[in-house]
């Protein structure tokens, strides 16, 4: 019996052919390439989460919209529903992926600060993404 068995993913088994593109688009050659599972889900949870509805032309139901809750009153039962929202939108997008949403606001600056730790499921593998939104 195996003790402390970590899968890895097929596509990280070679460590020269990119699986996906990283975020922000800022490498010489516009597209930076990512070479694990891990960087890839991350990203992909980065355009997601930041993607509006009908903002991908050929795909209109792509994108969480978070950028919407960044003027709608924080209020402690608002923070629960925004939380309980990513939640749900990544459980049902990202089925891989268990996590746990916390956010916190800045009523002052129009900012909403989420931080997702996530385990994706049957690797071990552990992140925390933070993305904070504001009127800008």
């Amino acid at each position: 019996m195996a003790f402390g068995l970590v899968r890895i993913a097929p596509i990280d088994q070679n460590p020269s052919k990119a699986v996906g593109v990283s975020l922000p688009f800022k490498a010489n050659s516009v597209f930076k390439p990512t070479f694990t599972t891990k960087d890839a889900i991350r990203n992909n949870l980065i355009n997601f989460l930041l993607t509006g509805p009908q903002e991908k032309v050929f795909n209109p139901t792509f994108g969480a919209g978070l950028r919407k809750f960044v003027f709608e009153q924080m209020t402690t039962l608002g923070v629960t529903e925004v939380e309980n929202y990513i939640a749900s939108i990544i459980q049902k997008y990202f089925p891989n992926i268990e996590g746990v949403v916390t956010i916190q606001t800045s009523p002052d600056y129009n900012t909403v600060f989420i931080r997702i730790n996530y385990s994706i499921v049957n690797t071990g593998m552990i992140d925390t993404l933070e993305i904070n939104l504001n009127n800008g």
